[in-house]
């Protein structure tokens, strides 16, 4: 999901009006080792194949993690767009996880997985992590071997995204995030390189139940009856994981494929997080490595995202919180999501929505987890056959091409439809900006003019291109100061052996991915390619953010996601048409490369950033940084009791402290104080709070919650910290609490 919300540039003057208006839609935005060492569509049960494991394909397979986490505070956060989401601290870190699978015959044959907890892909930020493993290891990671995967949190750090559009409520570019996702990432592939050992792959699904719905049912139900009877829901169920095993057939690490969206977390949090599949992931790299602390584990386990579109973990489905009004707590309107005709106060809840903040984060990951365990722990089928992978890119903007009936269609330059602006029940939108409006009649005459001074009026043709979509946000001939939108796609597929892997640049809804992963696969049978044998899983948002596709029928509804199909009404057909047509390239024999268009012009050296650095931190009078403000407030605590400390602090920024922590839970062990929880642990939060800009205080808080089957003994927190002086270098420092005992 992903809305509008910014006072930000245009080509034209920004009068009070366009302030105004910008300021106002918060929630319209979205968006060689190798050498030394010397493949069903979706199925609806547990692939339960029964060759002996001598006769498997082996493999050379890397594993790695790398912390991606960017400035914690002061920063705009990635995916719900809201002005009002500026980060005040860290729930849990953002990881990079990587996999590389390579041809130990032929190593050069390989392909790197990278599933990241951020909100997607993107064109800028790939394009960096490229250039540093071409530059590394020459002749082996290329632009065609390399896919960006976000997992769609949308508790991230924002502000990396190339493209001026998702730059605008964090105020432009942040480099320190871009910087930190882009380090953290490479690190995870050395990471990945360096562990390359033999093995083997397996492959199984199972159905995840109480983890997601479909949060556009009507639109859904426009997809011809027929076609809908096939399915049980109206959202995909099934779990499929990969499973990664060393030569002896221990298992080495999990990359899971599961659609539902990052949006466990609300709108109101301000905590960074990789929501339920940051969760999923934690959950299970700890189950299998109880004693490691998180993201520094040799099992490496990945939740990626798939076709996300239409999918929400806000289970028990979405109601009015309208206090006062008659239908304050009853289900939100069936067609357009709203309450008494408006969008505000209508929001879906997850499965611990009256519990606390991060329950139903907790739950939705918990579901992922124990589904991926299943499927583990159970039986599965052998990957056979070669490795390949193909890229190219594609310029959607007026792409020509034919359909299987013999007729032509075309893609459109990008635009978002009036239904953008209604938001979702994960984060609606304001005024009167409904989903599923796709009226023919006059909109509001003030969004009229108003839309007009923000990007340039439409010309008809496009006008007609996106029909039925009335235009509000015309991207595509937005240049100003640098491109709005992408026009210019990443189409890349992964062959590892009967395990095809389509990278999306956008979210695909949940029919859309179906009918994408039904053709993709009887093409790879038909064209011989591979046999009865072949399953292919789709993956995105990846390399680069295209917002959404949904089928013709559903685009034709305009509800969000409708609306946020930027290429309009034949993106699916145009992304199936292109996928397929590269399908010859992932036979083992294939020779060249495919034809392509130029890739997407640069735009960091353009981009635009308002994020002022920190000029100093002070501790104030009689104070020093670390001094403990507020200690614990007892001797002794129990299992379900929340510890809190409060600190004199310094801003989380002058450090982002990559693979480190902000904060320790020290266990004293034999007389020695050891690590027991860190800042990568669901049981604790940091919180930073700027107590006065003027004279550059602040505080740190930090609570542990303290988990059943906690060893009793004695304990203590920790915070570590970094302060800038106003001349002079960046120092660290740390502060202490009393201790206390867990009985």
């Amino acid at each position: 999901m992903y809305l509008l919300a910014y006072d930000g540039g245009t080509s034209l003057p920004l009068g009070n009006i366009i302030h105004c208006f910008l300021d106002a839609l918060r929630s319209l935005f979205f968006y060689l080792t190798a050498f030394l060492a010397s493949s069903s569509l979706w199925s609806h049960g547990v692939h339960t194949g029964t060759t002996a494991e001598a006769a498997q394909t082996q493999y050379l397979l890397g594993l790695g993690i790398g912390d991606v986490t960017g400035p914690v505070v002061e920063t705009n956060m990635m995916g719900y767009a809201s002005l009002a989401q500026t980060d005040t601290g860290l729930h849990m870190r953002q990881r990079s996880r990587a996999f590389v699978i390579a041809d130990p015959k032929n190593p050069t044959n390989r392909v790197v997985f990278i599933n990241s907890d951020i909100c997607m892909g993107d064109t800028g930020i790939r394009r960096a992590i490229v250039t540093s493993l071409s530059s590394l290891y020459p002749g082996l990671y290329t632009d065609s071997n390399i896919a960006l995967v976000g997992t769609h949190s949308h508790a991230g750090v924002g502000g990396y995204l190339e493209n001026l559009l998702p730059q605008l409520t964090a105020f432009g570019y942040v480099n320190a995030t871009a910087s930190a996702i882009i380090q953290g990432t490479v690190r995870a592939v050395q990471q990945a390189h360096d562990s390359l050992a033999i093995g083997t792959l397996s492959v199984g699904n199972s159905t995840v139940l109480n983890a997601n719905i479909n949060r556009s049912p009507s639109a859904y139900l426009a997809n011809p009856e027929e076609e809908r009877a096939r399915y049980e829901y109206d959202h995909d169920k099934d779990l499929t994981v990969l499973r990664f095993n060393d030569n002896k057939g221990n298992a080495r690490g999990l990359l899971s494929f599961f659609a539902v969206h990052g949006t466990s977390l609300y709108e109101n949090n301000t905590l960074v997080s990789g929501d339920n599949k940051g969760m999923a992931a934690y959950l299970y790299e700890s189950y299998m490595e109880p004693s490691s602390m998180p993201g520094h584990t040799k099992f490496v386990a990945a939740f990626a995202q798939s076709n996300v579109g239409d999918t929400s973990p806000n289970t028990l489905g979405a109601f009015c919180e309208s206090p006062g009004k008659p239908y304050d707590g009853q289900p939100c309107d069936f067609k357009h999501s709203t309450c008494g005709n408006k969008t505000q106060d209508c929001h879906g809840r997850g499965p611990g929505f009256r519990i606390s903040d991060f329950e139903s984060n907790r739950l939705i990951g918990l579901a992922q987890f124990s589904g991926a365990q299943k499927v583990m722990e159970g039986s599965m089928s052998p990957v056979n056959g070669g490795v390949r992978s193909v890229h190219t890119y594609l310029n959607m903007a007026n792409h020509t091409f034919t359909l299987l009936n013999g007729t032509t269609a075309q893609t459109c330059p990008p635009a978002l439809g009036y239904s953008f602006a209604g938001g979702t029940t994960d984060g609606p939108g304001a005024f009167d900006f409904i989903q599923g409006d796709n009226s023919s009649n006059p909109q509001n005459p003030f969004w009229e003019i108003v839309k007009g001074a923000v990007t340039p009026a439409p010309p008809p043709e496009q006008a007609a291109c996106h029909e039925p979509k009335p235009i509000l946000l015309n991207t595509g001939y937005a240049h100003s100061p640098y491109e709005w939108s992408p026009s210019t796609v990443d189409i890349q597929m992964f062959r590892v052996g009967n395990f095809v892997m389509l990278i999306m640049p956008g979210e695909l809804t949940t029919m859309a991915g179906r009918r994408m992963r039904e053709a993709i696969r009887a093409k790879l049978i038909s064209s011989e390619v591979l046999g009865e044998d072949a399953y292919v899983v789709v993956a995105g948002p990846a390399n680069v953010y295209a917002h959404y596709v949904t089928t013709r029928e559903e685009y034709g509804v305009q509800r969000y996601e409708g609306a946020s199909t930027i290429y309009g009404a034949a993106t699916l057909e145009a992304y199936i048409d292109m996928y397929g047509g590269l399908i010859p390239y992932l036979a083992v024999d294939a020779k060249g490369s495919p034809a392509s268009d130029p890739p997407p012009p640069e735009q960091i050296s353009k981009a635009i950033s308002m994020q002022k650095g920190v000029i100093a931190d002070n501790a104030g009078l009689f104070k020093k940084f670390g001094d403990v403000l507020s200690d614990v407030s007892g001797s002794t605590y129990h299992a379900g009791d929340v510890v809190h400390v409060q600190f004199v602090g310094a801003n989380p920024r002058n450090n982002l402290r990559l693979e480190g922590t902000f904060l320790t839970v020290d266990q004293l062990v034999s007389g020695d104080w050891k690590t027991f929880r860190t800042d990568s642990h669901p049981s604790t939060v940091y919180r930073w709070n700027r107590t006065s800009t003027v004279l550059g205080t602040s505080t740190v808080d930090i609570t542990w919650t303290i988990e059943e089957g906690t060893p009793a003994g004695t304990y203590r927190i920790v915070y570590h910290g970094d302060s800038k002086p106003l001349i002079g270098s960046i120092s660290p420092f740390i502060g202490i609490s009393s201790t206390f005992t867990v009985g």
